[in-house]
């Protein structure tokens, strides 16, 4: 009986807007970076059938871990590869053989697996203020905003299109603003013969077991800072976006949980699971749901997406190649102004805070780059250095 209250509770969370925002979510994940895993792939001596099955693995790593974890927390927690992560291993792994890569995947998710077990990296995150997540998640986001309106440059017809769309079912159909939006993107699109899926192949590649080398030189020179970047400028943006948006979970759990998936995973080609920022947003804001704690359904949706994508490996990466850029660059925008526009809220309402987040914010939207580790990372830092100066007691006046 209470199993079955349990699933038809589940059932009512359903809805189509979660469902639409779990899918923009796994698209905005594949175009954003697929091409990244491939040439990460390439650069460790993969070949193209193994470069599939590495990618089968991980969309069926993300796609699991992704609905246990939402389904057991009641929350929007989504969970991707590192991209930043992906990008380091593309400049450092030529030159190494594909057992040492395997290697160096095993080496990198055994020490975040440490970081999660010993709670490290949860005390590490308790000492950032609200205020500077929610900075630092803007961001993180602002150049998707920006890209949805830059869009327009590129083709006004689809983009302007969309957008029109997008305004008129915000105000008359709120919870289907971007459900509207996509499906009108896709007309536009069709109708100007953007969309060509003739060389599309649908393939199912079987992961192959590789066994990994361990040679100090590569854990040292490779593993060391695909760990550290791994840990910076993916799983802190990850936890800092879902406390930003008010999900208070235990951090450890997340991190020992993805960690452990992807050390299962990495002999197959599964480099990395991570908890994901970006596309977790998409699922968060209030045109999913207006109850967040019935959000959580869209992270179950992109968990079901990413199982599909691992089913069929690279022809999914081919298949979202396929819708133009505009299209891909409006509808992330879009489906993340109101995340954006929360963000803002929180980081900006507490006067206390508000030049440390503003300087979190500046510093993460930048994009820069420093000793190998992105913006997000020096954003934090920058926030948190900025609160501790500002919370330091004033000198009395003479």
């Amino acid at each position: 009986m209470g199993a079955t209250m349990r699933q038809g509770r589940l059932l009512g969370d359903i809805s189509v807007p979660a469902l639409i925002a779990g899918f923009v979510a796994v698209l905005v994940g594949y175009t954003s970076s697929a091409a990244i895993i491939f040439q990460a792939a390439a650069a460790a001596g993969a070949t193209p059938l193994q470069i599939g099955g590495w990618l089968s693995m991980l969309g069926l790593g993300m796609g699991v871990s992704s609905i246990g974890l939402s389904l057991y927390y009641r929350a929007p927690i989504l969970t991707a590869w590192s991209t930043p992560g992906a990008a380091l291993l593309v400049t450092s792994l030529p030159g190494t053989s594909i057992n040492e890569a395997i290697g160096v995947f095993v080496f990198a998710s055994g020490l975040i697996l440490l970081c999660g077990v010993t709670g490290l990296f949860a005390r590490m995150m308790n000492y950032i203020p609200q205020a500077i997540s929610a900075a630092m998640l803007a961001g993180i986001l602002l150049r998707f905003g920006l890209d949805a309106f830059g869009a327009l440059q590129s083709n006004f017809t689809l983009s302007g299109g969309m957008c029109l769309v997008y305004l008129l079912s915000r105000r008359y159909l709120p919870r289907y603003a971007i459900v509207l939006t996509l499906l009108a993107g896709l007309a536009v699109a069709a109708g100007q013969g953007n969309m060509s899926f003739s060389h599309q192949s649908w393939n199912f590649t079987l992961p192959s077991f590789i066994a990994p080398h361990f040679t100090l030189a590569t854990l040292l020179g490779i593993g060391v800072p695909f760990f550290v970047v791994t840990m910076a400028s993916q799983n802190a943006p990850g936890i800092a976006t879902l406390k930003a948006a008010g999900y208070l979970i235990p951090t450890s759990p997340l991190i020992s949980w993805t960690a452990l998936t992807a050390l299962l995973l990495a002999p197959f080609g599964g480099f990395s699971v991570c908890i994901a920022a970006i596309t977790a947003a998409i699922c968060m804001g209030q045109d999913v749901h207006p109850d967040p704690k019935k959000r959580y359904m869209a992270a179950v949706a992109a968990g079901g997406f990413y199982l599909l994508a691992g089913v069929f490996g690279a022809a999914i990466g081919l298949l979202f190649s396929a819708l133009p850029m505009a299209l891909i660059h409006t509808i992330a925008g879009l489906a993340l102004l109101g995340t954006i526009a929360g963000s803002l809220q929180r980081a900006l309402q507490d006067e206390k805070q508000r030049d440390a987040a503003l300087i979190t914010f500046l510093i993460t939207a930048s994009g820069i780059s420093l000793l190998g580790v992105g913006a997000a990372f020096w954003g934090l830092i920058g926030g948190v250095i900025a609160h501790l100066i500002f919370s330091l007691p004033q000198r009395a006046a003479d």
